[in-house]
C-alpha cells in the first residue's frame, strides 16, 4: 500500500502537468484506455480465465461506469478548480465514506480507537483543504471520492480474475469517457510532445494499471476499514509532491493537518499489527 498510495498521490501532480497539453476529458479517457490495454495484454499473456455468467460482467460494467468514468472525470475536474494538494485531499475521503457501508454489507465494524483515529486523520485532511475553499472543484473531488468508495464495495464482490476485472473496467470506463469527451470537447486537441507522452504513460501504466490490479487483490483479502485508511497517505504524498515539484505553497495549518494524518496512520498501523496475533490465537482450535 505504500507504493500504491505514493503512485496515486503522484498522479495528481501528473494530471496537473498533463492538462497543459490536453483537454480534461480526453486526458482522463486516454489514461483509462492505455491502462486498460496494458492490463489486458498482461491478462492475455497470463491466460487469465474470464468470468462466466451475466452477474460478474454486470458488476464489471458498473465498475467501469462508477469507478473509472465518473471517478476520473470528477477527479480531473476537481484539480482544475483547486490546488493540486487540496484536490488530492478531498478526492481521498474514502476512509470515512467506507465505514458505514463496510459495516452494513460486510459486518466490518470498526473499534472505537480505529474510528477515533480515522476522525483525527479526516480532521487533518480538512485542515489541508479548508484554506482552498469549497467551490465547484471541492464538490467534484468529493464526488470522485464517493465514486471510488462505491467502486471498492463493488470490487469486493466481483468473482473474477483481478487482471480481467481491472482491464475491462478501465476499457469500458475509458470508452465512455472518450464518447463524452467527443460530445463535450469535440475532436481531441492534444499536443503530443515528449512531456505529454511521458506523463500519459506514467499515469496509465504506473498510476493506473499497476495500482488497479494491486488494489483489487488487496480489496479481496484485507478488512476494508483498515485498507482504505491507507489512502489517507495519498493526499500527504500529493501535497508534498505539489510543493516540491509544482512549487505550490501550503499554510502552517495545512502542515498541521498533514502531521495529524500521518499520526493517525501510524496509530492504525500499530493497532492492526497488535491485533493480528490476537486474531491468530482466537482462530486456533
Amino acid at each position: 500500500m505504500l507504493w500504491v498510495t505514493f503512485a496515486w498521490g503522484s498522479c495528481f501532480v501528473a494530471i496537473s502537468i498533463g492538462l497543459q497539453d490536453a483537454p480534461l476529458l480526453w486526458l482522463a479517457a486516454l489514461r483509462a484506455l492505455v491502462a486498460g490495454a496494458a492490463v489486458l495484454l498482461v491478462a492475455t499473456v497470463r491466460r487469465a480465465p474470464y468470468p462466466r455468467g451475466p452477474r460478474p460482467w454486470m458488476l464489471i460494467v458498473t465498475l467501469g461506469l462508477v469507478n473509472v468514468a465518473l471517478a476520473y472525470a470528477a477527479m480531473f475536474g476537481g484539480i482544475i478548480g483547486l490546488s493540486t494538494g487540496a484536490a488530492s485531499v478531498l478526492a481521498n475521503a474514502q476512509p470515512l465514506l467506507i465505514l458505514l457501508p463496510a459495516w452494513l454489507f460486510f459486518r466490518e465494524s470498526p473499534t472505537w480507537p480505529t474510528f477515533a483515529a480515522m476522525l483525527v486523520g479526516f480532521a487533518g485532511l480538512l485542515l489541508v483543504a479548508i484554506p482552498s475553499g469549497f467551490g465547484t472543484g471541492a464538490w467534484l473531488s468529493l464526488t470522485s471520492a464517493a465514486a471510488v468508495t462505491a467502486g471498492t464495495l463493488i470490487a469486493r464482490v466481483v468473482d473474477a480474475d483481478p487482471f480481467v476485472v481491472a482491464a475491462w473496467q478501465l476499457l469500458i470506463g475509458g470508452a465512455v469517457l472518450a464518447l463524452v469527451a467527443a460530445v463535450v470537447e469535440g475532436p481531441p486537441a492534444i499536443d503530443w510532445g515528449v512531456r505529454f507522452v511521458v506523463v500519459l504513460l506514467y499515469l496509465a501504466l504506473v498510476g493506473t494499471a499497476a495500482t488497479n490490479v494491486a488494489w483489487l487483490v488487496e480489496v479481496r483479502q484485507a478488512p476494508l476499514g483498515i485498507l482504505t485508511t491507507w489512502t489517507l497517505l495519498v493526499p500527504v504524498f500529493g501535497m508534498t509532491l505539489s510543493v516540491v515539484l509544482l512549487q505550490e505553497r501550503q499554510s502552517a495549518v495545512g502542515w498541521v493537518g498533514t502531521a495529524a494524518v500521518i499520526a493517525s496512520m501510524a496509530f492504525l498501523i500499530v493497532v492492526s499489527k497488535l491485533r493480528q496475533p490476537v486474531a491468530e490465537r482466537e482462530s486456533r482450535p
